[in-house]
């Protein structure tokens, strides 16, 4: 069958953008690898009427939704290729499988590269966080750290102490400058420059920090910037412009979700430097209705 729309991603923006497209009755489809970010997170924050509810739950409540759309269908698997095909586009999946849209929306989401010390990517998601907004609340009121890994990981530390006493350990990489040093001062953070070689407890908890100087630094939690990479090679394939963004390169897409190659738009972590649930979701909703208005008006 020929789509209208082939949407990639199946997290909160691919759901979000299916739901206005199914809305306006036209046939789409929804590939989904089920590997988003958030799947190390056991509870979505911040997210409106969703709050404390578990990532996979609200999308196993949106595909129930949209599948009771006659003009919704979904794929499970992994998109592999994506060309411009006969004035739309193809796509191949891992399984050889090709199908085939008018238009197509990128919401494949980001891949997190977490520094090289070992216990991170045990606890990532867990006590191991990239977002005190997202997690903070859970930890509030204990002993906090964070891993500087960014030229950016000082603001981070600055941010934090409304959440809990905070340590910021510079990894003898990312020193202060001096008016950061006095943010930092003026908010009660300590900055610790002897670098942190190992966590301690039993994963997914922490207890704390080993310093290179054999000290130890009791923690709860430990936020860290990871560096984000795309999930997906399409956007890269399709010759889809990039911004480099804080902590990696973004799908360059207009305020209508349209990126750089006409007919593809793009939503989600992948078109943005700051990631969040609703932020995602919103950003699904534009792209489905930006989508389905160059239909009406090509």
């Amino acid at each position: 069958m020929h789509y209208d729309v082939i949407i990639i991603g199946g997290s909160f923006a691919g759901l979000s953008a299916a739901m206005q497209l199914a809305r306006a009755r036209r046939r789409v489809l929804l590939v989904d690898a089920a590997k988003p970010r958030n799947r190390y997170a056991a509870h979505a924050h911040g997210f409106l009427g969703q709050d404390g509810v578990p990532p996979h739950e609200i999308v196993a409540t949106a595909r129930a939704q949209l599948a009771r759309y006659p003009t919704v269908a979904f794929l499970d698997g992994e998109a592999v290729q994506a060309q411009p095909q006969d004035g739309g586009f193809g796509i191949v999946m891992a399984d050889g499988k090709q199908v085939r849209g008018a238009r197509l929306i990128l919401a494949t989401g980001m891949r997190d590269e977490l520094p090289p010390l070992p216990g991170l990517e045990e606890r990532w998601g867990q006590t191991v966080l990239h977002c005190p907004y997202c997690h903070g609340y859970e930890v509030a009121g204990n002993p906090l750290g964070v891993l500087a890994a960014h030229p950016m990981s000082a603001h981070q530390a600055m941010m934090l102490p409304d959440w809990g006493p905070t340590t910021y350990f510079t990894q003898d990489q990312f020193e202060p400058s001096a008016e950061d040093a006095q943010h930092l001062a003026a908010r009660g953070v300590h900055i610790e420059r002897t670098p942190v070689v190992a966590l301690l407890g039993a994963a997914p908890a922490l207890d704390g920090v080993v310093l290179a100087d054999g000290r130890e630094v009791p923690l709860r939690a430990l936020f860290v910037a990871s560096r984000a990479h795309m999930a997906s090679p399409l956007a890269d394939q399709l010759g889809c412009a990039f911004d480099e963004g804080p902590l990696g390169p973004v799908i360059r897409v207009d305020d209508l979700k349209q990126t750089t190659v006409p007919g593809v738009y793009a939503a989600g972590d992948a078109s943005t430097p700051m990631s969040n649930a609703t932020l995602a979701s919103a950003s699904g909703v534009m792209a489905g209705v930006c989508a389905h208005r160059s239909l009406v008006m090509a």
